[in-house]
């Protein structure tokens, strides 16, 4: 859970902790910090709704969570596609804790949140950096790079926090 604390007028947001799952059954906390800095030097597009959404804005490579207030409480960078997927007003459909590509041989990743359908009929959603038999695909240092295959790679923390906070149903507002 994040706290929240009204400083003047900047919210300041406290870390939090999540458990991932190992298939192994191993837990392994992780803590995340969405910084004040972030929020002010990263403002949420302008025209992308109000409300309870997740906005990703394909150009600066970064996502942004927003509550039922319109306040940022997550923004972060991931590795997705040029152009894809198109602008536009999406809804999440699917999740999986697990899944794979059905087009790139040996390549898994967790914590899968669907929400559009790419030019070539596969599904689009936000999911931890993949594996490629075993391998990373990329580092979180790279993240903010056009690396992805149509999805958008994020960290483990920032794809956990993404599939246990959007919901069938949830708003995802794609700009340029």
């Amino acid at each position: 859970m994040i706290n929240r604390w009204l400083v003047g007028a900047l919210i300041v947001l406290t870390p939090f902790s999540t458990t991932a799952h190992a298939s192994s059954g191993d837990q392994q906390t992780t803590t995340t910090t969405t910084t004040v800095l972030e929020a002010i030097s990263f403002p949420v597009p302008k025209q992308t709704g109000v409300g309870r959404r997740v906005v990703y804005a394909n150009q600066e490579q970064r996502v942004w969570v927003v509550n039922d207030d319109n306040e940022v409480i997550r923004t972060f960078l991931v590795s997705g596609m040029k152009g894809q997927p198109k602008r536009g007003n999406y809804t999440v459909f699917s999740k999986s804790a697990a899944s794979y590509s059905p087009e790139l041989a040996g390549v898994t990743f967790r914590y899968m949140t669907r929400f559009a359908i790419g030019r070539n009929g596969g599904n689009i959603g936000f999911h931890e950096i993949p594996l490629r038999n075993g391998k990373p695909m990329q580092t979180v240092e790279q993240l903010g790079a056009f690396l992805g295959s149509g999805c958008l790679r994020s960290s483990t923390e920032d794809a956990l926090f993404i599939f246990r906070w959007a919901k069938p149903g949830t708003r995802v507002v794609v700009v340029p």
